[in-house]
């Protein structure tokens, strides 16, 4: 075990829990119960594109990323690069508009907003069971990417590491609920870039250069140089369909959503935009890129994921790659905090109060009972990444897909077109989750395309189909 690289990971982590103790004794001061889960609506730009990032930034990004670039080549760090826009088009097309409605309504959930756009309890419970099932399978990624990095670069077995990971980010995400997250966001944004940029300058080092470490790939196997990657992998379809997938659609993942919702003014947005960007684009074009050429340091890896983990051992001196080995955690605590917060609020927003809506007048007893309900899903989900696949990427982009399936069309057309009812919403959205429920767990791909690419189109056209048959609510903003 290397005693070296877990003293400065400690301290990071005593740091995190710290930030977490700070923002559990700042809610104590307001109302506690919006505060745990939306922070007030106090988040200004800075802290709007921190959380943005770091919440999109996950396993993925600094695990399953680098480990399919490693697999595939230099083309899948050019596949990458297609999620740089993902900050822009979710504040661009939810943005303003999300943050008026959703004060106007006092919206603290994503299923708030919809119920009232729809003023229907249907399409609030379909979209409460969608997040739960969804989450189940996006958090396990991540505790698995937790997990794996402890087991590798530290020595950690498996099970204690996911453990010692999994409880930890629990805690800290139970009593510091989304305020604490917003601050730990913003201090873990910055350690994922630094640590980032540095993890490449030394695989470049390392390499002897990108000359050298283009030629050892290209003795490997030259497919690794080329864009379409091993056996044309990534062709056309694939391509587009991945853009559709972990870029456009990404406005209709529910925790990209609710940062939407948070932020304080128009000012924050635009400045939003523009930090969030360029933390995207650098932290995946640095983090992909180590991948594929940390290929030509370690080149017999038998499960990708491990590929950083591995290379921050291997290449950084023992108390640097402490230091660093906690901006990949970061950016893993970062998306738990997102989407175990999301599952606590419908649980006890959504589904509780709507069945026991008198429960509602006590705020400090429902900001108890949702620490209670987080611990209880953060244990349950602990309990499902027990045996994890070999590459999480693959499991993350289902659990992605199958939200945007359900959610894209209800979101977007709910916010722009007014005629919008509930009848085209619930069409789209059980027709868009069958579709692609069947085409992923079939790998059915139709002309080769993803399962999301067919079940968005079919989900669009549900709505515009359906929606003439329900009841237009024409009195709504």
């Amino acid at each position: 075990m290397h005693t070296d690289i877990i003293i400065p990971l400690v301290l990071y982590l005593a740091l995190v829990f710290a930030i977490s103790g700070y923002a559990y004794i700042k809610r104590k001061k307001t109302d506690q119960f919006t505060d745990y889960f939306i922070g007030n609506r106090t988040m200004g730009g800075f802290l709007l594109a921190m959380t943005l990032a770091a919440t999109y930034i996950s396993a993925s990004s600094f695990i399953g990323g680098p480990g399919a670039a490693y697999k595939f080549g230099l083309g899948w760090v050019l596949l990458a690069m297609i999620q740089v826009p993902t900050v822009l088009l979710s504040l661009g097309i939810l943005g303003k508009k999300f943050a008026i409605l959703a004060r106007k309504y006092n919206a603290i959930t994503l299923s708030d907003m919809l119920y009232a756009h729809y003023k229907s309890r249907l399409v609030v419970w379909l979209a409460s069971i969608t997040i739960i099932i969804a989450f189940i399978g996006a958090m396990t990624v991540q505790f698995i990417g937790g997990a794996r990095l402890l087991e590798s670069s530290v020595g950690i077995p498996y099970g204690y590491g996911l453990l010692i990971f999994g409880i930890g980010t629990v805690i800290y995400t139970a009593f510091g609920g989304f305020r604490a997250g917003i601050l730990n966001d913003a201090f873990q944004g910055l350690v994922m870039l630094i640590g980032a940029i540095i993890l490449l300058i030394a695989v470049i080092y390392v390499g002897g250069g990108i000359p050298n470490i283009v030629e050892t790939l290209k003795q490997s196997d030259p497919a690794l140089l080329t864009p379409q990657g091993p056996n044309n992998f990534m062709d056309i379809p694939f391509m587009a369909s991945f853009w559709v997938l972990v870029c456009f659609g990404v406005v209709g993942l529910p925790h990209t959503a609710v940062r939407c919702m948070a932020y304080k003014d128009s000012k924050a947005v635009h400045s939003g935009i523009i930090l969030g960007t360029i933390m995207v684009t650098v932290i995946m074009f640095t983090m992909h890129l180590s991948g594929a050429l940390g290929r030509a340091i370690i080149p017999d890896l038998t499960i990708p994921d491990q590929v950083v983990p591995n290379l921050i051992v291997k290449i950084l001196p023992p108390l640097a790659a402490g230091i660093f080995l906690a901006a990949p955690l970061a950016a893993i605590m970062s998306t738990i905090n997102a989407q175990l917060l999301q599952v606590s609020s419908v649980l006890l927003k959504d589904l509780f109060l709507s069945i026991k809506p008198e429960a509602a007048k006590n705020d400090k007893a429902l900001t108890r009972l949702s620490v209670i309900i987080t611990f209880i899903f953060g244990g349950l989900v602990i309990l499902t990444a027990w045996n994890p696949p070999d590459m999480v990427i693959w499991l993350n982009l289902l659990a992605f897909g199958g939200l945007e399936a359900v959610f894209l069309w209800p979101l977007v057309l709910g916010l722009y077109w007014k005629k919008a009812n509930a009848c085209g919403a619930l069409t789209s959205m059980i027709l868009g989750a069958l579709c692609y429920a069947i085409l992923a767990s079939n790998n059915i791909q139709i002309f080769k395309f993803h399962p999301i690419v067919p079940s968005l189109l079919l989900g669009l056209i549900a709505f515009l189909v359906a929606n003439p048959f329900g009841k237009n609510l024409h009195n709504r903003d």
